[in-house]
């Protein structure tokens, strides 16, 4: 199961991702001056509700939602410059749906997604998909004039300043959990994560890598040093949510 959801991850994801992925960057995405803007997201005074199939569902839904937002400039600009925008067989309701789904694409150097047998397929989706990858060539030569237009070897550099500040703040930060008391105990937590190599310290300033603490005055959440943020998902007690990622 962990190799097929990784599988998917490096290929794309299933429909539903992009779905969800989208419903919150309607919520969230930068309004721009009415009388300069240039793509237009539709209307977003009402919140929709969502439909996560589990919580590795939620976080990826989030995690791409937030990465479009981070180059929302960038990925206008590439739509207009490649003249893919606007396009006027997908309503403004599908815009946020485009940005996402662009981020995603070209995150994949524009290789194309592959489609699972049992993932449940969306029209919408589908049809964006399509669309996007009908235009990928020009859509991947107006990201490469950007880049070259700013001399940028990545697309890390189009990240305003205040969210490249804050990353770097959060990045080092330590990585808080939740045990899931529901499902499993502290007592069963800590062996099985000693059985994985990792050893429990005192506090946060006996960290050494493979290490971890108790919080001191949550007794059901631990504290990992941020470099293993990734690697922590990957165990299977955070698949079988018993652990859970603050």
């Amino acid at each position: 199961e962990k190799r097929t959801v990784a599988q998917i991850e490096k290929n794309g994801y299933p429909d539903s991702i992009y779905i969800n992925a989208a419903k919150i960057f309607q919520g969230i995405h930068i309004e721009k001056d009415k009388d300069t803007v240039q793509v237009r997201y539709g209307d977003k005074s009402e919140s929709p509700m969502m439909a996560f199939k589990d919580e590795h569902s939620r976080r990826v839904s989030y995690e791409l939602a937030f990465s479009a937002l981070k180059y929302q400039d960038l990925l206008e600009q590439i739509l207009l410059d490649s003249s893919a925008y606007p396009c006027y067989s997908i309503p403004d309701e599908l815009t946020s749906l485009l940005v996402v789904m662009l981020y995603d694409l070209q995150d994949r150097k524009f290789q194309e997604r592959k489609i699972f047998d049992e993932e449940e397929l969306v029209a919408e989706v589908q049809e964006v998909e399509h669309y996007l990858y009908s235009w990928r060539t020009k859509l991947a030569a107006a990201l490469a004039r950007c880049r070259i237009k700013h001399d940028a070897l990545s697309i890390e550099y189009f990240v305003p300043e205040t969210i490249w500040k804050q990353e770097q703040r959060a990045s080092a930060l330590p990585v808080c959990v939740w045990i899931n008391t529901f499902k499993i105990s502290l007592e069963d937590v800590i062996k099985d994560l000693e059985m994985k190599g990792f050893t429990k310290v005192e506090s946060v300033s006996d960290f050494d890598h493979y290490t971890f603490a108790v919080d001191q005055h949550c007794h059901d959440v631990l504290v990992f040093p941020s470099s293993l943020r990734e690697e922590l998902l990957n165990l299977d007690l955070f698949a079988d949510c018993k652990l859970l990622m603050q």
